[in-house]
C-alpha cells in the first residue's frame, strides 16, 4: 500500500476566469466567488446532478492494487512545534501553522496518498463560525476576559477540510452466552427487633447460542492526529448523506489536511466500533432479563472504504504564552476546544461562595 500523507495541509487556489484573482468557495451560495470582481461560478456535477460516490475495495488497497488514478502526491512543510505538516502554494516559504499558531519554515517532502472520494462542503462562512465560537466562549464560566476579547477582535479563523475514513462491511456473527431470568425468593429478616419477610431477587441462568447479522454503512474514523480526537468526536453527528463527490473546487480558499492515520489502523478502529454494536445486537438477541456474552465469532465480507473530507473552522490563539485551539463544525456550528480558566474569577467565586454561606449561617443563627 502507498505511504500515507503525514498531516499534510494543502491550500487549493482557482483563478477567476474574469479577472484572474483567486476564487473562494462561498458556503452561503454553494458557488465559487471572486472577492475582487464579484464574479461567481457554479461547481458542476453537484447536488442532484452528482455522480454516485464509489466505494473502494479494502483488500485491493491493503495489497497495493488500487488503480493509479486513486493515488496522488503532495509536497509538505513541517511544523516544529506540533509536528503537523503544511503544504504551501506557489513560491511561499513560510506560513503560520493553523493547528498551533507557530510559524512553519522547515524543508519539504513528497508524500503519496489515496485521493479523497467525497467531501462535505462548508455550510457556514467564516463570520458565522466566529460568532458560534465567541458565543461558546462567552458561555464558559471562569474563562479569562482577555482571551474572550482576543478572540472577538476579528482575527482570522481557518477553514480546513479534515480527513476521515469510512468503512462498509457485511458481518455475520456466531455467539455463545447465557440468558438470565430474574425470580424472587421470600426470606425472613429481623428489622427493629421484628421478623419481616422480604422478596430477594435471584437470577436463573441458561446457556444459549445463536447468530446475528448486520451490514455496517459508513463507519466513521478520524484520519488526523493534528487535533485532539475528543474535540472532533464532540462535533458529531455529520450529515454523511450530504456528501458530494470530491471536487477540488469545494476547497477553493480553504485548506485540506492529508490523513495521518493509515488505512489499516483506521480499519482497526472501525472494527472496534463494529464489535461494540455487534455485542449490543447479541445481547438483544439473547433476550431475557440479563445477558452474559462468552464468545462472539464474526465474519466480515465485502469490506469497502472511502477517504472523505469534512469541514471544520479552526482557530489557534496564542494568549499569554499558551495556545488555545477551538474547532467549529462547518455544517452545524457546533463548537469544541480547550477550556481556559481564569484564576482571578475562580478565586472571586470561591470567596463569594464563602461569604454567601457565612451570611446564610448567620441569618439562621439569628432566627433561633
Amino acid at each position: 500500500m502507498p505511504d500515507t500523507q503525514v498531516s499534510n495541509l494543502e491550500e487549493h487556489r482557482f483563478p477567476c476566469d474574469q479577472c484572474g484573482a483567486d476564487f473562494r468557495f462561498d458556503p452561503s451560495e454553494g458557488k465559487l466567488t471572486c472577492d475582487h470582481c464579484g464574479h461567481s461560478a457554479a461547481i458542476e456535477g453537484t447536488g442532484r446532478h452528482a455522480q454516485p460516490i464509489r466505494e473502494l475495495d479494502f483488500a485491493d488497497a491493503i495489497n497495493a492494487q488500487l488503480p493509479d488514478a486513486e493515488i496522488e502526491e503532495t509536497r509538505v512543510l513541517s511544523c516544529l512545534n506540533c509536528a503537523a505538516q503544511v503544504e504551501l502554494g506557489g513560491a511561499d516559504h513560510a506560513s503560520e501553522c493553523p493547528f498551533c499558531a507557530t510559524p512553519v519554515v522547515t524543508g519539504t517532502g513528497i508524500h503519496r496518498h489515496i485521493k479523497p472520494k467525497a467531501v462535505l462542503p462548508f455550510a457556514l462562512d467564516e463570520r458565522s463560525a466566529r460568532k458560534s465560537m465567541t458565543d461558546w466562549l462567552g458561555g464558559l464560566w471562569f474563562a479569562p476576559n482577555g482571551l474572550k476579547d482576543y478572540a472577538r477582535k476579528g482575527r482570522k479563523i481557518q477553514g480546513i477540510y479534515v480527513p476521515y475514513w469510512t468503512f462498509d462491511a457485511d458481518t455475520k456473527s456466531n455467539y455463545s452466552g447465557e440468558r438470565g431470568t430474574i425470580y424472587y425468593e421470600t426470606q425472613t429478616v429481623m428489622r427493629d427487633g421484628k421478623r419481616q419477610q422480604i422478596k430477594v431477587p435471584k437470577t436463573r441462568w441458561r446457556a444459549v447460542s445463536g447468530k446475528v447479522a448486520r451490514f455496517f454503512d459508513d463507519v466513521l474514523v478520524l484520519a488526523s492526529k493534528s487535533l485532539p480526537k475528543r474535540y472532533t468526536d464532540a462535533l458529531e453527528p455529520w450529515d454523511l448523506a450530504a456528501l458530494e463527490p470530491y471536487n477540488p473546487e469545494f476547497l477553493a480558499g480553504m485548506r485540506a489536511e492529508g490523513y495521518m492515520v493509515e488505512l489499516q489502523d483506521g480499519f482497526a478502529q472501525a472494527r472496534h466500533q463494529m464489535e461494540r454494536v455487534i455485542e449490543r445486537d447479541v445481547k438483544f438477541h439473547i433476550g431475557g432479563d440479563r445477558q452474559r456474552v462468552h464468545n462472539v465469532d464474526t465474519d466480515l465480507n465485502d469490506v469497502t472504504f472511502k477517504h472523505i473530507l469534512l469541514p471544520i473552522w479552526l482557530a489557534a490563539y496564542k494568549y499569554r504564552g499558551k495556545t488555545y485551539r477551538f474547532v467549529v463544525n462547518g455544517s452545524t456550528g457546533r463548537v469544541q476546544g480547550e477550556r481556559p480558566y481564569s484564576a482571578i474569577k475562580i478565586t472571586f467565586a470561591v470567596v463569594l461562595g464563602l461569604l454567601i454561606a457565612a451570611a446564610i449561617g448567620f441569618g439562621m443563627a439569628m432566627t433561633q
